[in-house]
């Protein structure tokens, strides 16, 4: 299994922008694909955005796209979240997460990092 550990969150106000990391490691990175979910108090998890284990291919939340851009590094074992445009409704825990199928659903990944908080002050 993959250990997933995120970095790059924190306060920013809206209209700002973050980048988010995710480092892997324990086992090979490009074997999976990756998402990025968030969770907002009182919210279910939701899906963000996800990419092939090549890169080649994304998919976001229709609340993200066009403001968010997933994009990863095989040779660094790290995936990023550029996030621009930033929005109170944003506000989230986020995390990254390892799946072997190219997926959205969260049912679907089985390696979780412990979460970042993104806070966008109004």
């Amino acid at each position: 299994q993959v250990q997933l550990v995120e970095s790059g969150g924190g306060l920013v106000q809206a209209g700002g922008s973050l980048r988010l990391s995710c480092a892997a490691s324990g086992h090979t990175f490009s074997s999976y694909a990756m998402g990025w979910f968030r969770q907002a108090p009182g919210k279910e998890r939701e899906f963000v955005a996800a990419i092939r284990r090549s890169g080649g291919s994304t998919y976001y939340a229709a609340s993200t796209k066009g403001r968010f851009t997933i994009s990863r590094d095989n040779a660094k074992n790290t995936v990023y979240l550029q996030m621009n445009s930033l929005k109170a409704e944003d506000t989230a825990v986020y995390y990254c997460a390892a799946s072997l199928s190219y997926s959205t659903r969260a049912a679907d990944f089985g390696s979780w990092g412990q979460g970042t908080q993104v806070t966008v002050s109004s």
